[in-house]
């Protein structure tokens, strides 16, 4: 693509004579050159380049929205508090992680919640939408954990907690905010002046209040038991961290610390002696090296294999253990040989069945995953090579029994990639059930709406056996615990146990804390010790916190008052509960309230074959990539400097080159965001093609055109009238579009309402390109190049209205687009508000015309009819005679619409009969339903028997061509050795043929008639 540049001429840049040769549908990148001064308002004053390009359009207007505070609730008022009779809309971010780079997931949310808020802020209301960024401890710790190793090769623990806490300080200043330049760039309306961070003082001081108002009430508490634990992080981790990868059987995956793959997906059987016989009991496991804490073996108590050796004991082959035989109903007595080890310090499930049996926990993997001394002879191994140390002495004492593949999933470590282990470890827990409990009554009852609706099973189905939630993390960065552990300096005062609660304190200060020690064990200050916990909170608590901590709670702010409770939550589904239930939580127990109304959940983007996006298959698209373009030696490079293997790297290049074999054209930022909500229709995933995108940059370019169209003939000196009212003299197309766009904007006033954002992107794509750009602005070409100077002016006064209107209608999806075009047009009245952004989004008009509505459907129909006959048996540029044979009110109808028809079918002349009266001999005939039939005289604009041999010609080629096709699909094993994509490229190329012949098969039908007609005379 060949860049050029536009001043205030507005002529395009030259282009180079090669260029000119290349296809007609690439399209230029130009630029706006003009020198503006950053937040000062652009230049249009000359005149519009010759076709749209993103790149011009997007320029400068961004940095001068800001400047005019256009995006702030202050806007247009003294102050935010100021009652506004139109109402209050406030939004927060769904706060990006900090280490973030903006994905699709993010363009997706970005341009729905925009879409709204633009909406919301056009209708008047004090409207906010709140930034923020989430301070993401784990993601964020090892990003500057590798840069510490990369630049000065030392660790976290080499520098110390406070340097350590330092650096990361020292990057998020430096890198942190790119994601925020990222949603600028996509036309995202945020009041900047609010931009929160999760570890600012205002927001880390609500975290601390928080937690001491819970554990005070006894809602937070210390327990021990089974995490996800990362020995990568060294520290428990949370579900959503945690990736589960399916295996169907034998697998070597990679594992951070081993040279070599580790081997997964495979059962291992072994035996296990019986105490005092000479019985075994095998058992099965795809852990064998967790048999080092193995405390029981499991068997179903209606299992007649077992029911005798019920209370007896196995013997442990590696260590005195005796293992008791219990019976649990938990146990499928169907699965393998019904028999099952019981690992409580190591399995979810044998942690269950060990609290109801009263086993004992036995620790075999310390935090690091080194096997601990339970087994002295593989005390100190790393896990995975005592899996293999463990398989061979079994082997040796004859107790191995059999391997064989297992379908199963392997749980990942998102950040570190590392197998996630379940530890038993001491930690901080919240207790949900009465939380929980109140946020299925709020959905219940209605008083909290999800949106789709079918996300309320998903809802009851996880809070109504909601877990207590784990919030403490064995990291440094991230809000430390405000909890204290006391000892005292008195040997004759009692110790406790940091592994429980009763010797722990919390405060908003090491102050507070202490005067809390001494008030519940009644010792003096001088001789309790205090230690703050190490650990720091799980990053969703303070995101849990997100909809009042930003406005500064718990200080009673204007803010707070004025934006709690929030309007709406919307965010993807995938973190329902993770986020959204948990805001709820917190919303309803410290405010007393429900931080918002409403939730609209959208769907997850795949990519255009329905993958999940995945850096391995090369489908993962910057969004940048998509507003400003990117070439596929560019898409393919950006693969090598990350984590994947060389042979992932090649996989992904492949799936670049098959589905962006020319790169990604520059869409620009108004088309994807229209895009994007376009496809919301499509459920819980989006399959986003970005040919789709390019469709709708194209759509762009149409709305452009149809804009340079009107201001050439609305004229340098037009000036509208102030209101959008009716001169008395328009036309019937006049009068019908004006009714289609009455149409255009009810549906998106309803759509927006009702967060069906593909019924208002139709309505006005419809609009726009359908409707104004296809039948009004063709229609109005003979009136303007015509000589009656009222019929001029009044369909300059409609075409402005539409033009107006639709451009206001658009603007919340296509910010940069419409600004441009918005600020082209001139103004009813000076006193108009300086930016489309701030403009009233369009009300009913009143002019919804259904009959006539109705009766323009059978005007297009008749254009399309006439337009297929002609593709059939003339030239483009044949200018024929039309006549329409009509049942008598058909023909009143049509008669008012005839200059349109001959217009919109570019005919010579369009004549109306009544039935029976008939058409002259030499048409062409096509039916329109039962009411009308439409002729073509093509005699003597053609010759039949050359069309004739013609068609038969052609027809003879297209069959050859289908049999050909067809040809390819009978090859043995087709649907095996044929790759769907090639196949469905055939199958596409049968229907396109098919449908060809059959318009040929028409045509021929057509002439051989006609030449019998000449025959008979």
């Amino acid at each position: 693509q060949q860049a050029a540049s536009v001043g205030g001429g507005g002529g395009g840049g030259g282009s180079s004579g090669e260029h000119k040769e290349k296809k007609k549908a690439e399209k230029q990148v130009l630029s706006y050159t003009i020198p503006t001064p950053l937040g000062e308002k652009k230049d249009v004053s000359g005149a519009m380049p010759a076709a749209y390009s993103p790149t011009y359009v997007e320029a400068a207007w961004y940095p001068w929205w800001e400047k005019q505070g256009l995006f702030k609730p202050e806007y247009g008022r003294k102050s935010v508090d100021e009652p506004n009779p139109k109402g209050t809309f406030m939004l927060c971010i769904p706060p990006p992680n900090v280490t973030g780079s903006l994905h699709l997931g993010h363009a997706l949310t970005s341009a729905i919640q925009d879409s709204l808020v633009r909406w919301h802020r056009m209708q008047g209301k004090t409207v906010l939408w709140n930034p923020g960024c989430d301070h993401a401890g784990i993601a964020t710790q090892v990003v500057v954990e590798k840069k510490l190793k990369r630049e000065k090769g030392l660790s976290r623990h080499d520098i110390g907690r406070e340097k350590f806490v330092e650096e990361v300080w020292k990057w998020k200043n430096e890198k942190g905010d790119r994601i925020y330049h990222q949603l600028r760039k996509s036309g995202s309306s945020y009041d900047w002046d609010r931009a929160c961070f999760t570890m600012d003082e205002k927001l880390s001081r609500a975290v601390k209040e928080s937690f001491v108002i819970l554990h005070e009430e006894g809602l937070i508490y210390r327990s021990t038991r089974l995490v996800n634990w990362s020995c990568q992080l060294k520290s428990a981790i949370s579900d959503i961290e945690v990736d589960k990868k399916e295996l169907d059987g034998r697998t070597l995956l990679p594992v951070p610390g081993y040279s070599r793959k580790i081997e997964f997906g495979v059962l291992v059987s072994f035996a296990y002696p019986v105490e005092g016989s000479d019985e075994e009991i095998v058992v099965a496991t795809t852990r064998v090296e967790t048999m080092l804490g193995d405390t029981a073996v499991a068997v179903h108590p209606e299992d007649n294999r077992y029911q005798h050796l019920v209370g007896k004991n196995c013997v442990h082959p590696f260590c005195n253990r005796k293992l008791p035989v219990i019976a649990d109903t938990f146990v499928d007595k169907e699965f393998g040989t019904g028999a099952v080890k019981i690992t409580p310090a190591h399995d979810h499930n044998d942690y269950e069945c060990g609290q109801r049996q009263g086993l004992p926990m036995v620790q075999m993997m310390n935090d690091e995953g080194l096997i601990t001394d339970v087994c002295s002879q593989f005390a100190g191994m790393k896990r995975f090579d005592a899996r293999e140390a463990v398989l061979d002495v079994l082997k040796e004492k004859g107790l191995f029994r059999g391997v064989k593949d297992h379908p199963m999933v392997v749980p990942i470590c998102s950040r570190s990639k590392d197998i996630v282990e379940p530890l038993i470890k001491p930690q901080w827990y919240v207790n949900c059930v009465e939380m929980a409990k109140k946020a299925v009554d709020v959905v219940r009852s209605g008083e909290l709406k999800l949106i789709p609706k079918f996300h309320e099973r998903t809802w009851y189905s996880w809070l109504e056996n909601c877990r207590d939630w784990c919030i403490s993390r064995q990291l440094w960065w991230g809000h430390r615990i405000p909890a204290y552990f006391v000892t005292f300096a008195d040997p004759s005062l009692p110790k406790g146990d940091p592994d429980d609660g009763k010797f722990w304190v919390s405060g908003r200060t090491k102050d507070e804390a202490l005067e809390k020690a001494v008030k519940a064990f009644g010792v003096p200050k001088e001789k309790i010790c205090l230690e703050q916990d190490e650990d720091v909170l799980d990053t969703w608590y303070s995101s849990a916190l997100f909809p009042f901590s930003i406005f500064g709670w718990p200080e009673q702010t204007t803010d707070l008052k004025v934006f709690y409770p929030g309007s709406l939550l919307e965010t993807g589904h995938d973190i329902l509960f993770f986020w959204v239930a948990r805001m709820v939580f917190f919303g309803q127990k410290l405010m007393g309230q429900l931080p918002f109304p409403e939730v609209y959940l959208h769907a997850m983007v795949r990519d255009a074959h329905g993958r999940k996006m995945s850096k391995s298959l090369g489908n993962v698209i910057d969004p940048l990539d998509v507003i400003y373009g990117m070439t596929l030696e560019a898409l393919q490079k950006r693969l090598e400097g990350g984590n994947l293997d060389p042979k992932e790297v090649e996989r992904a290049k492949a799936g670049l080159k098959a589905d962006y074999p020319n790169g990604i054209p520059e869409c620009g930022s108004d088309a994807l965001r229209f895009a994007l909500c376009a496809y919301t229709a499509q459920g819980r995933d989006i399959n986003l093609d970005v040919k789709r995108v390019e469709g709708y940059r194209n759509f762009c370019n149409k709305i452009w055109n149809a804009l340079k169209f009107s201001l050439n003939n609305l004229g340098p000196d037009y000036q509208p009238e102030t209101s959008e009212r009716l001169l008395g003299n328009e036309s019937i197309i006049d009068r019908w579009i004006l009714s289609r766009l009455t149409t255009a904007i009810e549906s998106s006033n309803k759509g927006f309402a009702e967060y069906d954002f593909p019924l208002v992107t139709s309505a006005i794509f419809n609009f726009w390109l359908y409707e104004l750009c296809d039948v009004y602005l063709e229609c109005s070409k003979p009136v303007f190049y015509g000589s009656d100077e009222g019929a001029k002016n009044t369909s300059r006064n409609v075409l402005y209205t539409c033009l107006d209107t639709a451009l206001r209608l658009i603007s919340p999806f296509m910010p940069f687009l419409t600004e441009e075009l918005y600020q082209r047009l001139p103004r009813r009245t000076p006193e108009a508000p300086p930016s489309i952004c701030v403009s009233p989004y369009p009300q009913e008009f009143g002019l919804r015309d259904e009959k006539l509505d109705s009766q323009m459907k059978l005007v297009q129909e008749a254009v399309r009819t006439v337009r297929s006959l002609k593709q059939d048996y003339l030239s483009p540029k044949a200018r024929p005679e039309v006549f329409l044979v009509c049942q008598t009110e058909v023909a009143s109808d049509l008669s008012e619409f005839i200059d349109a028809i001959t217009t919109l079918s570019q005919c010579s002349k369009v004549s109306i009969l009544t039935s029976p009266a008939l058409p002259p001999s030499g048409c062409a005939m096509a039916t329109l339903g039962d009411a009308c039939e439409v002729h073509l005289l093509v005699r003597g604009l053609v010759d039949p028997p050359k069309e004739v041999a013609r068609l038969e010609e052609h027809l003879r080629k297209l069959q050859a061509s289908l049999d050909k096709l067809v040809k390819k699909t009978q090859i043995e094993d087709y649907e095996e050795k044929v790759p769907i994509e090639v196949r469905d490229a055939t199958l596409e190329k049968m229907r396109s043929t098919e449908a060809e012949m059959e318009n040929v098969e028409r045509a021929l039908s057509g002439f051989k008639k006609l030449l019998e007609e000449d025959d008979s005379k």
